[in-house]
C-alpha cells in the first residue's frame, strides 16, 4: 500500500479480503468458523484419527480444511462409546455375569467383566473406527 492514508480496515478490490491495521501493518481478517461441537476427544476418537491418518490422508486433510475433523472424532468417540456399554450390557446378560457374583465371587465377576469390555471394544473398532 504505498502512498494511502492509514485507515482502520479496508478491502482489497482485486481479491475481496478484508483487511484491517494492526500497528504499522494491515493483516487479513480472516478467521475459522466455529466448530458445531466442543469436547475432549477420548480413547476411540484418537484411534480413529490415528488410523485415519495413516490410511486415509486425503481425507483428514479435507476434513481439516472444511473444519469437520474435530467434529468427526467427537461423532465417532460418542459412538463407540455407546456402542461398547450396550455389547457389555448384552454380553454380561448372556453370560449371567450378575450383581449377585459380584457379591459372592468379586475376582472372577472383575476378570469376566474386563473379558466382555475387551471383547465389546474390539468389535467397536472393527464396525466403527477402523471401517
Amino acid at each position: 500500500m504505498e502512498n494511502k492514508e492509514l485507515k482502520e480496515s479496508y478491502i482489497d478490490e482485486r481479491t475481496g479480503i478484508e483487511y484491517r491495521l494492526v500497528g504499522d501493518y494491515y493483516l487479513p481478517n480472516i478467521a475459522l468458523p466455529k466448530s458445531r461441537r466442543t469436547g475432549n476427544i477420548g480413547k476411540y476418537g484418537r484411534l480413529r484419527l490415528k488410523y485415519l491418518e495413516e490410511h486415509h490422508r486425503a481425507e483428514v486433510m479435507l476434513m481439516r480444511v472444511n473444519n469437520e475433523l474435530t467434529n468427526h472424532l467427537l461423532d465417532i468417540e460418542d459412538e463407540c462409546k455407546s456402542r461398547v456399554g450396550q455389547l457389555v450390557k448384552q454380553m454380561a446378560e448372556k453370560e449371567n455375569i450378575t450383581e449377585e457374583l459380584k457379591a459372592n465371587n468379586q475376582m472372577l465377576w472383575v476378570q469376566s467383566m474386563n473379558n466382555i469390555k475387551n471383547r465389546a471394544e474390539e468389535i467397536a473398532y472393527n464396525e466403527i473406527i477402523y471401517k
